[in-house]
């Protein structure tokens, strides 16, 4: 079998679909994107795409090498979105030639199903306690919340009261019993998260996600020392190399690779086996589409320290499309009281409505994030 052809469609809401064709018939689907950045890694696929074709799919390891170490500029969040979703596409063929669902192929299943949360609250937060309770009554056992909007390096102590009360707010309105996790989405820095971590305490968090920037983890021991919940990061960091000194620096608990934006499955593996080895827990990354979504789901079945899975179903970034718009059949991604059942069909276990995303890259999109000021005209972390 060879690789004939590669081809990539822009969609809504803020995607991108990438198909590989063998000349044996046999397709796989990947999702390669940074948001707000998808032009740029379209055009890092279809740069990669000159070593690819007339390959043997299968030699996925030896692929993934080529691409990453065949430049000599390599790394960062497009080339490793360009490669991961090259290597997610690679391991659909593979399971698709063999018959066998991913997880088979990576050494097979250590659970029948994977906890699942979701998104409430928007960017800027509120309506908490309503939506907070509209999904638990949908059966999910943990939600995630945005912590608070803009904040400055240094603040307003009603900032810090505000993020507290709303993350109060959900807690009294599901219960102690439900998993409430708070991102700071890198929007507060040093001298305000060390304040909000102490002042979440009492809520007791499922995770703090992202408390300051990527750039800014080496304070995080300093800040983040007898806290009685876990500090959660990784979704901007695209590598193992990246990883590495956070785990000997010991200052998380839990990571969150992006399995659309580390690399793809094969160094999502390797990302999750270093994590074991210093006992820190999994929870991929995934505000993303379908196909990103059952990549990170292949590894969190065959990874024993994966604990819950992100899904972007109904996320308030999701305009004009959902993630089940893409697929032809939703029964593989339906979401039972809080789980996701191990996913059975051969590759990645989705099937990509291939007209569907035709006609939706006619529209496209030209998706941004948002850019805040403070009210001093500076500009604020989004």
């Amino acid at each position: 079998m060879k690789i004939r052809s590669i081809k990539t469609w822009q969609v809504p809401p803020r995607w991108m679909f990438l198909k590989i064709e063998t000349d044996e018939g046999i397709a796989g689907w990947g999702e390669p994107v940074i948001e707000g950045r998808a032009s740029s890694v379209e055009a890092a696929v279809h740069e990669l795409s000159d070593y690819l074709i007339g390959l043997d799919p299968s030699r996925i390891q030896d692929i993934w090498q080529m691409l990453y170490r065949g430049g000599f500029y390599r790394g960062g969040p497009i080339l490793m979105s360009a490669i991961a979703g090259i290597d997610q596409a690679l391991w659909d063929i593979k399971g698709k030639a063999l018959g066998v669902p991913v997880h088979v192929l990576l050494g097979g299943a250590v659970r029948d199903r994977m906890r699942m949360y979701c998104w409430i609250g928007g960017d800027r937060p509120g309506d908490i306690a309503r939506q907070a309770k509209e999904v638990t009554e949908k059966g999910f056992t943990a939600f995630k919340m945005n912590g608070t909007p803009e904040i400055q390096i240094v603040d307003s102590h009603s900032k810090v009261d505000d993020a507290v009360a709303r993350a109060f707010e959900a807690r009294e309105a599901v219960g102690r019993d439900i998993g409430i996790a708070i991102d700071f989405h890198g929007r507060v820095h040093r001298p305000m998260a060390k304040v909000l971590l102490r002042e979440l305490e009492g809520m007791h968090p499922l995770f703090v996600e992202e408390p300051v920037l990527t750039e800014q983890l080496h304070c995080l021991p300093a800040i983040a020392s007898g806290l009685s919940y876990p500090i959660a990061t990784g979704e901007r960091m695209y590598s193992r190399f990246d990883f590495r000194p956070i785990m000997e620096a010991r200052c998380v608990d839990i990571i969150q690779p992006d399995l659309s934006h580390c690399g793809g499955i094969t160094e999502a593996m390797k990302i999750a086996s270093l994590a074991e080895t210093y006992d820190v827990a999994l929870a991929p990354h995934c505000p993303l589409g379908p196909v990103a979504l059952a990549a990170c789901l292949q590894v969190d079945f065959i990874s024993h320290n994966a604990f819950i899975q992100e899904q972007s179903m109904g996320i308030h970034y999701n305009k004009g499309n959902d993630v089940l718009d893409y697929v032809t059949d939703t029964a593989p991604l339906s979401i039972v009281d809080g789980y996701l059942n191990l996913l059975e069909k051969p590759g990645l276990g989705v099937d990509i409505d291939e007209e569907k995303v035709i006609e939706r890259s006619k529209e496209g999109h030209r998706w941004r994030n948002p850019v805040w000021r403070h009210a001093d005209g500076s500009i604020a972390e989004w």
